[in-house]
């Protein structure tokens, strides 16, 4: 079985938010045609090319200063950035991208190609160091009381703050799922770089998102379980369980071999909150699965996709118990499966069943991810009335980003299931149509197909790295799949 991208975590060293390279400047992008795809090795590398094209872009319209601040909106028509800063999540699609593009230049340079890699590989590392490194703006303290502790804690808020370590961090001033996408990325740093900063700030980020699991019991003695969407919310979403699947997965692999421990919290029938200690490769691979069943049990809908969250709580207000004279979050019913479903529900929830079944062998997750590719791909791609060959994903709000998590998704289960190759296709035929045709000062449209918006120009952050980020997974991709 072939392995890429983030599927394997183990202990041997890389070197080298809900729905919440200057280059043809006022111009198009190289001219193709999607009838004239070059061969394999040449289209990686043109992908390849034009992820470092499109980031280097993007970080050079959207981030301003030292402590590159960045913009939320940039118009490559006038040339101005917009006044408003871009969320923790928005800003962390920016260490997504330069991820993908360090592992592609690893792929190249492990195919005895290495002159890319020689080349580039430095200075997106030390791009990356300052992408961590001004994270700190959205970084806060705050004390939360959970469900079997009160704890101080300094995690990433939802906004900027004018100076390092000073932002909003209480109460829905930071999501959990926010943490878990850095918590992804930081692993992915870490696997690429070997610095260890990456890997401890991942490990204390997952302890407070597992800090945020509900594991008060129902009457049955069963954990009601679920992390709420934050520690100011009671609702559960999808967004907050689904991407925690897979790190929590390549944690137990870069334990694999250890004795390390770790305490694991959690309640007793009659309230009373324990303590014992795991070794963090049982612990993490425990937790990826109750995650992942959690999620299935409650969100899968019947048509095979993901819903939302869970709500229909009523009072929805955070409630709290006192047990043995220590006050404690207390369980929320939650009664209501909420839509609709979103593309990255699905194709992060498909990433854990990909990463569970590689390293349990557990035959129910490659029945999930076979039907759970099927399905997304149904439901959320649709065949192009404009342009023919060509299936169209939808693009209002944040599905840009959404839909890069689907793709994502199908590189990830490609080396278990095949079949998904036909649907990540489709992605590099988007990409290659709105490359050619509407690049426009370094910065494609929301829209790949359509193109410009006469009446708003105006581009999120997020997508401009998103579609580098796209790029570099479809370089890797093409590189490394079965001839």
């Amino acid at each position: 079985m072939k392995t890429f991208i983030l599927l394997s975590f183990s202990l041997t060293l890389a070197t080298g938010a809900c729905s919440n390279s200057p280059g043809n400047k006022g111009g198009q992008g190289p001219q193709g045609h999607d009838d004239d795809t070059p061969p394999a090795t040449e289209l990686a590398e043109q992908n390849l090319l034009r992820a470092m094209e499109l980031a280097d872009d993007a970080i050079a319209h959207y981030f301003t200063g030292e402590g590159m601040a960045m913009a939320r909106f940039y118009n490559p028509y006038t040339d101005v950035r917009s006044d408003e800063k871009g969320s923790v999540w928005m800003y962390t699609t920016a260490i997504e991208a330069v991820n993908a593009i360090m592992q592609a230049l690893k792929t190249y340079d492990a195919h005895g190609q290495p002159t890319l890699h020689d080349t580039h590989s430095e200075r997106y590392r030390d791009l990356l160091a300052q992408l961590y490194d001004n994270l700190a703006y959205y970084q806060g303290t705050f004390e939360l009381t959970s469900y079997t502790q009160t704890r101080e804690w300094t995690v990433y808020g939802v906004h900027r703050a004018s100076s390092k370590g000073n932002a909003n961090v209480a109460g829905i001033e930071n999501v959990y799922d926010d943490q878990q996408w850095l918590v992804r990325e930081l692993l992915h740093s870490y696997k690429l770089t070997g610095e260890p900063r990456y890997l401890a700030e991942a490990e204390y980020l997952a302890e407070y998102v597992l800090d945020g699991w509900d594991c008060t019991l129902d009457a049955s003695g069963k954990e009601n379980g679920g992390i709420p969407w934050g520690p100011g919310y009671t609702t559960k979403h999808t967004c907050s369980n689904g991407p925690f699947i897979s790190s929590l997965v390549w944690l137990h692999e870069h334990y694999a071999k250890s004795n390390e421990e770790i305490n694991h919290r959690y309640i007793i029938p009659g309230g009373k909150r324990e303590t014992s200690v795991m070794k963090k490769r049982d612990y993490y691979l425990q937790f990826a699965e109750s995650v992942y069943n959690w999620q299935k049990e409650h969100l899968l809908r019947s048509n095979g996709v993901y819903d939302d969250f869970m709500g229909g709580c009523g009072d929805c207000k955070i409630r709290y118990e006192t047990i043995d004279g220590v006050r404690y979050r207390a369980n929320t019913p939650l009664n209501d499966r909420v839509g609709p479903p979103y593309s990255y529900n699905s194709g992060a929830t498909l990433s854990g069943a990909a990463d569970l079944y590689r390293v349990t062998g557990n035959a129910a997750y490659l029945d999930d991810l076979k039907q759970l590719s099927d399905n997304s791909f149904q439901y959320f791609a649709k065949i192009s009335d404009q342009l023919p060959g060509h299936y169209e994903y939808a693009v209002n709000g944040f599905n840009n980003w959404f839909n890069g998590v689907l793709m994502r998704a199908y590189i990830e289960t490609y080396p278990i299931y095949n079949q998904v190759d036909r649907y990540i296709n489709t992605f590099q035929q988007n990409l290659d149509y709105g490359f050619t045709n509407f690049r426009h000062n370094g910065i494609l449209p929301h829209n790949l197909l359509q193109g410009w918006d006469n009446g708003n120009r105006n581009v999120e952050g997020m997508f401009a790295f998103t579609f580098a980020a796209e790029y570099a997974l479809l370089a890797e991709y093409q590189l490394e799949k079965e001839p």
